[in-house]
């Protein structure tokens, strides 16, 4: 009779596959069942719950399109268009995009407005700000379409502006019904455009607090000009115009902004629902609308 291997060899001993397989007791019927139902009904326990707290997907997007009805005036699409402009080509910038924006601005070929055209002087400076006014979203097609189409006027700006530019982008825009564009004039003083990042789905309650706080603004001797919230580009954003004689009229006004309690009520009640905020001081191009 062969001498017996050793308990732990025969342990070691590696088992057959079909070995490992049949060990494996299959869950009753009644255990698999169970297990089912109770999933089901934690799910279903879930989806109520998301329901019951954040709407269901249909009332979701009920709610967004009423967040554009609500607070947007939809008259015109607005185009906010930035040109980071290379420090030593500053001056030829200028020089350049007047008569390149004023071709387009004068033309009956093309269905776009400018509104306002400014340098940031202080804050992201070297930076160019212009503001274009369509007839809505077909009026921003059409106008684009032209541009591509037209003699000479795509070939001039590859040409001979987008070389002096290192960044740019766009964003189009709609007017919020409480705070409509200003029609372009000639003030004087100094512009301020402020930015708010929204924490997404913080629009509509942070333009009812700003209903209120525009009220209190203009009591304490501010001058509104613009206000817009992205519906291309960088979303969840707000982006404000006002106007000062100078900085120090700046200062002096905020200051007195303070002392009414209907402003302190809507900065505690917007903060919250802003992820970040930057502010840029503007000078108008001589040949802005708005000026």
């Amino acid at each position: 009779m062969p001498p017996r291997a050793p308990l732990a060899a025969l342990r070691a001993r590696p088992r057959p596959v079909s070995a490992l397989v049949t060990s494996r007791r299959p869950l009753p019927t009644s255990s698999i069942s169970r297990t089912l139902s109770t999933t089901a009904h934690r799910s279903s326990v879930k989806d109520y719950a998301a329901a019951f707290l954040h709407g269901s997907e249909e009332a979701k997007e009920q709610i967004k399109e009423q967040h554009s009805k609500l607070v947007g005036r939809h008259k015109y699409v607005h185009e906010l268009q930035r040109h980071k402009v290379l420090p030593q080509h500053v001056e030829q910038y200028k020089k350049l995009i007047e008569g390149y924006y004023r071709g387009i601005h004068e033309s009956s070929e093309f269905d776009a407005h400018l509104t306002g055209s400014w340098e940031i002087v202080v804050g992201d400076v070297d930076t160019f700000v212009h503001v274009w006014e369509y007839q809505g979203l077909g009026g921003f097609e059409r106008t684009k379409h032209a541009i591509r189409e037209s003699r000479g006027h795509l070939q001039f700006f590859n040409h001979e502006i987008l070389p002096l530019i290192n960044e740019r982008n766009s964003q189009l825009c709609t007017e919020f019904k409480f705070f409509p564009v200003t029609d372009p004039h000639e003030r004087g003083g100094l512009y301020e455009l402020r930015t708010y990042d929204l924490k997404p789905g913080a629009l509509l309650e942070w333009e009812h607090e700003w209903r209120g706080g525009l009220e209190a603004r203009i009591a304490a001797g501010h001058t509104p000009v613009a206000c817009w919230y992205a519906g291309i580009g960088k979303l969840h954003t707000v982006h404000m115009i006002w106007h000062y004689e100078s900085l120090e009229a700046r200062r002096e006004i905020r200051a007195a902004s303070w002392k009414n309690d209907k402003w302190s009520s809507t900065v505690s009640r917007t903060v919250p629902l802003t992820q970040s905020m930057t502010s840029n001081i503007l000078k108008a191009l001589p040949f802005s609308p708005m000026r």
